[in-house]
């Protein structure tokens, strides 16, 4: 499945799970070590600032965190914009752990957004079901990229043995270092 398929499926999970956070949940803990809710979010919305810059070639700039709820859609949504530009994918992107081709990075976008969206859904108490395509071809990509990226927690701990009757979502989670 291609990225921006990917994204196209995401989108739509993901923004739900947004929508469905109260402020009152922003300090609630997620499974992400040392992120709360807002933190996650804070995290998404600066990554997606600075990645739609890295798919243009521009310099990035600040993100406006004072309203991550309210934000979270329009950053994302212009981070889409950039990646699905003519062109995108096939270019060279500076990631934070290097420069890799814009195809392989938005694959990473994705697993991000997969992931930290089941953060959220944790910490809030949300239902959170990707479509099991989407969970499955992220999976592939996780196994085939997250090993030689493992530094014990800063961008992926430890994988997690999962329960025996964890879902999809729960074992790429648990594969990315994650505990309910």
């Amino acid at each position: 499945m291609d990225p921006i398929t990917q994204l196209e499926q995401l989108g739509p999970r993901l923004g739900g799970v947004v929508a469905g956070i109260s402020p009152e949940q922003l300090d609630n803990p997620t499974p992400c070590a040392d992120f709360t809710v807002r933190g996650v979010l804070e995290h998404m919305i600066s990554g997606a600032t600075a990645f739609a810059a890295a798919y243009r070639g521009q310099a990035p700039t600040d993100p406006d965190l004072s309203d991550p709820l309210g934000s979270f859609g329009d950053v994302l949504g212009d981070l889409v914009a950039a990646i699905t530009a003519p062109g995108a994918l096939d270019q060279q992107v500076q990631a934070p752990f290097g420069e890799v081709p814009g195809e392989t990075f938005a694959r990473f976008i994705v697993l991000d957004g997969i992931v930290h969206g089941w953060d959220m859904a944790t910490a809030t108490g949300q239902a959170y079901d990707p479509p099991e395509e989407l969970v499955k071809a992220v999976d592939a990509f996780a196994h085939q990229a997250i090993d030689p990226l493992r530094d014990g927690g800063q961008t992926f701990a430890d994988a997690v043995e999962p329960s025996a009757d964890a879902s999809p979502i729960e074992r790429l989670a648990n594969y990315t270092g994650r505990r309910r």
